[in-house]
């Protein structure tokens, strides 16, 4: 079976609208399964630049799947395995939640293959 990596990437600027509010992240492109597809998320980095708690939200078709919380001023690395398949035709972003108001940059490094 062929396969093939794709990457959500990047420092991207925020403004947070609440814990339980995801923002979409300035700038970070939004992958979308390709028809006759699937992919599947294989790891998930990320950095946080405030001094606040703030989530990674990875969001299939507008809906959160996964949280990734990340510490003040702190990074996360979480292996997912090929937890589950994304079908075609999909949408996968990152969002982040943070509580209203702060303002930071979050690094983010989303594995994906292509199958």
């Amino acid at each position: 079976m062929r396969s093939t990596p794709r990457f959500l990437q990047g420092a991207h600027p925020f403004t947070g609208a609440g814990l339980e509010k995801p923002v979409p992240l300035e700038g970070l492109p939004v992958y979308t399964v390709p028809d006759g597809a699937r992919a599947q998320a294989v790891y998930f980095r990320g950095g946080n630049s405030t001094a606040e708690l703030v989530s990674a939200v990875l969001v299939r078709d507008g809906v959160p799947m996964r949280w990734f919380p990340i510490g003040a001023l702190g990074a996360v690395h979480v292996s997912l395995r090929i937890v589950e398949d994304i079908e075609a035709p999909s949408t996968v972003e990152v969002r982040v939640a943070a509580p209203e108001g702060v303002s930071g940059t979050l690094v983010v490094d989303l594995g994906l293959v292509e199958v």
